[in-house]
């Protein structure tokens, strides 16, 4: 058990029987009343990110998670097929709800990082940036606006972000996994 004042951001923490990544944590001491600690907390299982308080001397079991590289080999009704990286033989399927917003940015052959606990993955992990093909992009028409304009352009995984306006069909772009947003156009 880890008491409260020895938890840091990156921590894996097993809150109420669920795992949870610490994103960050604050000491607030008020003038008046007991202090407390503020921790915003990301749900492992499905990604949402939530802020608790708790008071001074709370104990917190902390977790070790096991992290190996596998390659994802293709999607079939929703079910996403990987094998691992040093054993191809060994495949396994995982639920779109166990990926998240992953699925948008991983393309056939990529190696993507499997977490798991006691034995079973309990998500993937991609690179922050990964560099993808602009399948469809709609003309950029230039006008009178305060701010630079973007538009909808869709990658040859499927998913939409937006770009901005002379990113054309065929580009290739890095894209950044955690927020979903346009970094750079690759020459």
């Amino acid at each position: 058990m880890t008491n409260i004042s020895k938890i840091e951001k990156g921590m894996i923490l097993n809150i109420d029987y669920h795992l949870w990544a610490v994103v960050g944590i604050n000491f607030v001491s008020p003038g008046k009343g007991s202090a407390f600690y503020k921790m915003k907390i990301k749900s492992l299982r499905t990604g949402n990110v939530i802020e608790r308080t708790y008071k001074s001397g709370e104990q917190f079991e902390e977790v070790e998670l096991e992290k190996k590289e596998v390659k994802y080999l293709y999607t079939h009704r929703d079910k996403y097929f990987f094998c691992e990286e040093s054993n191809p033989s060994a495949r396994f399927e995982l639920d779109k709800e166990i990926l998240g917003s992953a699925v948008g940015f991983m393309k056939p052959n990529q190696i993507v990082e499997a977490v798991s606990h006691d034995g079973k993955i309990i998500s993937i992990s991609l690179p922050i940036k990964v560099i993808l093909k602009v399948t469809e992009a709609p003309p950029g028409a230039k006008g009178d606006r305060a701010q630079s304009g973007t538009k909808m352009v869709t990658l040859e995984t499927g998913a939409q972000i937006n770009a901005p306006l002379f990113v054309e069909e065929g580009d290739v772009i890095e894209i950044n996994t955690e927020t979903g947003e346009y970094v750079k156009r690759v020459e």
